[in-house]
């Protein structure tokens, strides 16, 4: 299980606007800001967001390796994949898969598709059989 994820963003302002509305349907809407000065030196500083008391996915102004990055954000229904895709387009975000069964990998998995304002590849995920 994964604690955290740090993605480099070209325009951290963008992306914290973008990530704000787009994971708002998944019930993703904690947000903190963490000074790189409180860490070690040449700690980043950071743009956190998270749910139920974790904070998980963080954002840092740097250099984007889009092609290098998928990420999937669970939802816990069929409509919270289809809320979160229509965010995400109306944010800025590129289609690369619209709501839908992925039979390729389970009958019951059912998923979204896009790119964010940076590249990266994000999927927004059901699978009936881990709720």
């Amino acid at each position: 299980m994964l604690d955290h994820v740090f993605v480099s963003v070209a325009d951290i302002d963008r992306s914290i606007r973008f990530y704000t509305e787009a994971l708002r349907p998944l019930g993703i809407v904690n947000r903190h800001d963490y000074d790189g000065k409180d860490g070690p030196p040449g700690h980043p500083d950071l743009k956190g967001f998270g749910a139920n008391g974790r904070m998980f996915f963080w954002l840092r102004e740097g250099v984007v390796k889009a092609p290098s990055v998928h990420i999937g954000f669970v939802a816990t229904s069929k409509k919270m994949v289809e809320e979160a895709y229509a965010a995400a387009i109306a944010n800025g975000a590129i289609d690369n898969g619209s709501p839908g069964p992925r039979l390729h990998y389970d009958p019951e998995y059912y998923a979204a598709n896009v790119f964010d304002p940076d590249g990266y590849s994000l999927e927004f995920v059901y699978k009936s059989w881990q709720n």
